[in-house]
């Protein structure tokens, strides 16, 4: 089983109001609407062995993970968090000042973007530590104004775009320390039209696949055009296998999204984010996602991070 079967699966399951929940599984934030206003709701895990390595990384660092994954959801919603839960399922006889590290990792994200933790559970168990966090968030603009940014609004012909760069996140402290590209997404929504946007935390061909499912749409990525991080490099001395680490790795924690082709051409020109912004091709129709080759080979693009295998 992939796990978009199963979310799929679980839409299917699903009957809700529109009127109530504007928005629901499958994005990455749902949308609760009371009365006027609408409160953006996510939750994401993080567990020992599988997103850190508690022995190596620490407390600190594994609660801070927990806390910065939501806030990252958040962006790829180009919304405002507000307030977080946390529930903790600590190691049996966990020290208390590893436990006191884990709150103060969240707590140390959670500041930085005036997200406090309101309230949690705590618990004990004999397996591996695992944290769960739930946020809260808000419409972003001055009166709420900008309306959440969709997977499912991207358009054959739109252009595709990335910020920052990609691969080797999970071989760096990136995938423990990156910064959710909150301040980022508002201003591409404000000021570029975007159109569609998720947030690269299983690798950008698994999560443009998850764009282009939802938005009905497919794709061209251009392979000279992918933005192949330092790190990515230095894993290897073959081109390629860097590449294919850009594709694939996961954790970057950057936004992948559509706009109109003007506007992109304009973000590219202005690189008004405190990252580089980069055009990495184009929106199609039909369903196939491919990578196109500087010597004008084409291959289906697949692969990144599946979490229910």
């Amino acid at each position: 089983m992939r796990e978009h079967e199963f979310i799929d699966w679980i839409v299917a399951q699903t009957k809700l109001d529109p009127a109530t929940v504007p928005v629901g599984p499958g994005d990455d934030c749902a949308v609760v609407r009371f009365g006027s206003s609408d409160v953006l709701v996510t939750t994401d895990q993080v567990l020992d062995g599988v997103h850190f390595r508690l022995s190596e990384h620490g407390p600190r660092a594994a609660g801070r993970k927990a806390m910065a994954r939501n806030l990252s959801d958040v962006a790829a919603m180009a919304a405002i968090p507000t307030a977080a839960v946390a529930t903790v399922s600590l190691p049996r006889g966990m020290d208390r000042r590893d436990v006191e590290d884990i709150y103060r990792g969240l707590r140390s994200v959670g500041d930085a973007f005036q997200c406090p933790v309101v309230g949690g559970d705590v618990g004990s168990w004999d397996g591996p530590l695992a944290i769960s966090v739930t946020l809260l968030a808000r419409r972003a603009g001055v009166t709420g104004g900008i309306a959440p940014i969709l997977r499912s609004g991207a358009k054959p012909g739109n252009a595709l775009c990335v910020t920052g760069s990609l691969g080797g996140a999970w071989r760096t402290a990136h995938h423990l320390e990156f910064t959710p590209r909150i301040a980022e997404a508002i201003c591409l929504a404000m000021n570029y039209g975007v159109k569609a946007m998720i947030d690269l935390s299983d690798g950008l061909a698994t999560d443009l696949g998850h764009l282009c499912r939802a938005s009905r749409v497919g794709a061209e990525v251009l392979a000279e055009a992918v933005p192949v991080s330092p790190a990515a490099s230095e894993l290897t001395a073959n081109p390629a296998a860097a590449l294919h680490a850009a594709l694939c790795d996961g954790e970057d924690y950057e936004l992948l999204f559509a706009l109109p082709s003007r506007l992109a051409r304009k973000l590219c020109d202005a690189q008004p984010l405190p990252v580089p912004v980069t055009r990495i091709g184009r929106f199609v129709a039909g369903d196939e996602i491919t990578l196109v080759h500087g010597d004008g080979r084409r291959e289906g693009l697949a692969g990144g991070w599946e979490h229910t295998t």
